[in-house]
């Protein structure tokens, strides 16, 4: 097997046109034809191990057909399919339910709205859908489901029968459907989202779905990402926990509750969002509101901190990466996919059960990736740098504390206490010459800096501890040398 191929066993370890090769999907359409070798695709060791462990868990959890894909700087650097549909193997583009997926794609909509000035994130969502008996809840925590909204809609199982009209849920909803104070925990809400779809289609104008599909999926290339499924798709089942047979689940129209979970997709499609939550926004976002969506504004594990939720994102980390993305689960249907940003790789998969796929897949086929093909580390090169600037690096005392300051690429500052740990921060440069605090403690405050001290929002660091030549608030009353206490 060629070392830029790979696994092609049974059809189930190769790129969407059959061949291995490079699939770029960072510009928003996938190529018709990939080359033969393409950068970015994964070499023949890797491509057996990532497929081997899709094929174990097709096999053990006995899932009807399942597709996966994993994404690397913006290209999909290995596909794999298991299973059947309609007696074939399923492809690049077999279309699956994405389930709860579709909460991102709306809550983008409406982070497009904020940086037009269209709503405010802490305005209450009554002030744009006047008529919800809950309109004290703000539309960010709508968006990161800590508004204290049930789960579920006082309908049947809205999962699995037709849905109702958005007057009807608005007028079946009433006040006791908030479960808990509004901002107190996290408590995932599928109403909520049903919510923030009507407040889409109100601002837009136009049904919530049309305002993603002209906004989101058409920008990004997504054209496989439907309401309803279109020819190739997979037909969803429940399978018997005791023998081998199946049971077709249900696939109805969710009406007003369609933005908690109602779109179909491809591989293909949901490999250009993987790259999408990476940070392949296509113009989509600004880039640094795409990063607000993925910042946690509430963990759903306590004290453990390993699963959270954003901005339409959920969050989750693993083995030192944070990711963002999200999960669905529809009747015969799941489907996750996450990104890591900092890493630039994206994972996936599709599948068309109700229950058994592990939750542990899609971060096992990233670990595969990080032990067969680990990243190079960027070569390390100098740079200009201003010499004023240049004066400034080396060490600092917030008290008796010792920091070191250091110069990063494109005139940014790192303060961080010498050893680690503690209050560090990185400011990025202002035009007024003052810097601003980019994460950690002092992430939004101003850094101030003159020839004998930093002033970083009237903390004053000196180059000795309590130097007092500085201005030192309060005074110094200078060290004792004596030893007496």
């Amino acid at each position: 097997m060629d070392a830029g191929r790979g696994a092609s066993e049974n059809g189930t370890g190769h790129s969407p046109g059959g061949t291995a090769g490079g699939t770029g999907v960072a510009g928003g359409v996938v190529e018709a034809g990939p080359r033969e070798g393409g950068v970015g695709w994964v070499g023949a060791a890797t491509g057996r191990a990532l497929l081997r462990r899709l094929a174990v868990e097709q096999a053990q959890n006995r899932v009807p057909s399942i597709v996966a894909a994993v994404v690397r700087d913006g290209r999909v650097a290995w596909f794999g399919a298991r299973g059947r549909v309609e007696g074939e193997r399923p492809t690049w583009r077999t279309q699956y339910r994405l389930g709860s997926i579709t909460k991102s794609l709306v809550a983008v909509v409406v982070m497009r709205l904020r940086d037009e000035g269209r709503l405010d994130l802490l305005d209450p969502v009554g002030r744009h859908l006047p008529e919800t008996p809950m309109g004290e809840v703000t539309v960010a925590q709508l968006l990161s489901h800590t508004g204290g909204l049930t789960a579920e809609p006082p309908t049947g199982w809205w999962e699995r029968t037709p849905g109702v009209a958005v007057p009807e849920l608005m007028a079946r909803l009433d006040g006791g459907h908030v479960r808990h104070r509004p901002g107190r925990r996290y408590h995932y809400s599928n109403v909520g989202y049903a919510l923030l779809g009507e407040l889409v289609a109100r601002l837009r104008g136009v049904p919530w779905l049309e305002a993603v599909r002209e906004e989101v999926l058409e920008p990004l290339g997504m054209r496989a990402t439907t309401e309803r499924p279109r020819v190739p798709h997979a037909t969803g089942y429940a399978v018997h926990p005791y023998a081998d047979v199946l049971l077709p689940e249900p696939e109805h129209d969710a009406a007003a509750m369609a933005p908690a979970g109602q779109l179909w997709s491809s591989a293909a499609d949901l490999a250009r969002w993987a790259a999408f939550c990476a940070g392949e926004t296509g113009g989509v976002l600004a880039a640094e509101t795409l990063a607000e969506m993925r910042e946690p504004a509430t963990v759903d594990d306590g004290d453990a901190w390993t699963g959270g939720y954003g901005l339409g994102l959920q969050l989750t980390r693993h083995a030192g990466r944070r990711l963002a993305g999200h999960t669905g689960s529809m009747p015969g249907f799941l489907a996750t996919v996450w990104a890591d940003p900092a890493d630039g790789v994206g994972v996936l998969y599709l599948a068309n059960t109700t229950s058994g796929v592990s939750r542990s897949l899609t971060v096992d086929l990233l670990d595969i990736l990080e032990e067969y093909e680990p990243r190079l580390p960027e070569e390390w090169a100098p740079s200009a740098v201003d010499p004023g600037l240049l004066a400034l690096t080396g060490l600092w005392h917030w008290g008796p504390t010792p920091y070191t300051l250091r110069l990063l690429p494109g005139g940014w500052l790192s303060l961080a206490p010498v050893g680690g740990g503690g209050r560090a921060s990185r400011f990025v440069p202002r035009a007024d010459g003052t810097w601003v605090g980019l994460d950690g403690y002092y992430a939004g405050e101003t850094l101030r800096a003159a020839a004998d001290h930093l002033d970083v929002n009237t903390f004053v660091f000196t180059r000795a501890p309590y130097d007092g030549d500085a201005p030192v608030p309060g005074g110094v009353a200078g060290w004792r040398t004596s030893g007496e206490g």
